[in-house]
């Protein structure tokens, strides 16, 4: 299931709905059952997950309306993606579970080809039987999204695409970076101390310098070395590293961008920290989407990662970002977050 708490967009006819749900998604889903949560008129939040088989509709909409009603919504809309016969058990289902907490349904739409249909209306002159087709292009939603910087992408395998590895030559380049930079972690456990051994103060200085640096390039529009990106990820296989990298890490812009390119370069052995990163920034900036698609590709070779799995259960419940504001203020005794309040704690 992917969800998401943003952008905030004004809804004032099923046709608005439609058109507003990929930019609540990223994408424009297909196959599928969203269920869009509102205050007054105004969405609040959106949740997605595959259309459900036969066997089982009612155990996914129980837990999509447990999600849903955890974001304090007055009230909910069902979409479904998809033909008639795999649709409407999945929406009758999602229905039922909703009323089950309490949760009005304003509307319940099927959306095919253009064309949508509602399973509360029969009149035919509002909702005609051979389904009411709609504009995306035209909508003033669109355009409102568009305008605040949205991006619907095409399906949600382009979405996969932006956290998938890097192939073909360049893996091989990234590969014989990532040896270089076990040599180079060997060269500098060689000479460290025995106290510095012990206490890990070697790693954690290289490492803490590597994040500072990454940072600072992304600000500064560079793109990392493949020799940078693998020592980074090397080095983030250290919890203090990685905290340390955590507890700067928000949703901006910047962060996306650079756990996306760090998790794509990374070999495999050293992707967890870096898409449990991603995760995390797309999280904060309420796209839910974009965090689950990091966290599959990260659970599916890391299955064990902590960091990684607290997230997922975050994002599966429909934890909303703004109800941990501030975390984690202190990601590693001693580094406190500048942007945040001091008195906020992220878990041990």
């Amino acid at each position: 299931m992917t969800s998401t708490d943003g952008p905030r967009l004004a809804v004032r006819s099923p046709a608005d709905l439609v058109a507003a749900v990929p930019y609540l998604l990223g994408f424009h889903p297909a196959d599928s059952l969203v269920v869009v949560a509102m205050r007054g008129r105004r969405v609040t939040f959106a949740a997605r997950l595959d259309l459900p088989g036969p066997a089982d509709p009612v155990t996914p909409a129980r837990h999509l309306a447990v999600v849903v009603a955890r974001q304090a919504a007055e009230t909910a809309t069902v979409l479904g993606y998809g033909s008639a016969a795999r649709v409407t058990p999945g929406v009758d289902a999602v229905r039922a579970a909703l009323a089950d907490e309490g949760i009005p349904v304003l509307d319940a739409l099927r959306v095919t080809d253009g064309r949508y249909w509602s399973y509360l209306c029969a009149e035919p002159e509002c909702c005609p039987p051979d389904g009411t087709p709609y504009d995306v292009s035209a909508s003033a939603v669109t355009a409102a999204a568009v305008f605040a910087g949205q991006v619907a992408l095409p399906d949600r395998a382009a979405l996969v695409a932006q956290v998938s590895p890097v192939e073909g030559p360049d893996r091989a380049a990234l590969r014989r970076a990532a040896e270089r930079a076990e040599r180079r972690l060997t060269d500098l456990l060689d000479r460290a101390s025995r106290t510095d051994l012990k206490s890990g103060r070697s790693v954690r200085v290289a490492g803490t310098a590597a994040v500072r640096l990454a940072l600072r390039a992304q600000r500064r529009g560079r793109r990392l070395t493949d020799d940078e990106v693998a020592w980074l990820a090397l080095l983030l296989t250290d919890v203090t590293v990685r905290d340390f990298a955590w507890a700067r890490t928000d949703g901006r812009d910047e962060d996306i961008a650079l756990w996306a390119d760090v998790l794509r370069r990374a070999e495999p052995e050293f992707v967890a920290a870096p898409g449990a990163l991603l995760a995390f920034a797309a999280w904060r900036a309420g796209q839910g989407a974009l965090a689950a698609v990091a966290l599959e590709r990260t659970l599916a070779l890391h299955p064990d990662h902590s960091l990684a799995r607290l997230l997922d259960d975050l994002l599966r419940n429909g934890v909303p970002p703004a109800r941990l504001d501030g975390w984690p203020a202190i990601g590693v005794p001693g580094v406190v977050r500048r942007r945040r309040r001091r008195s906020d704690r992220g878990p041990r």
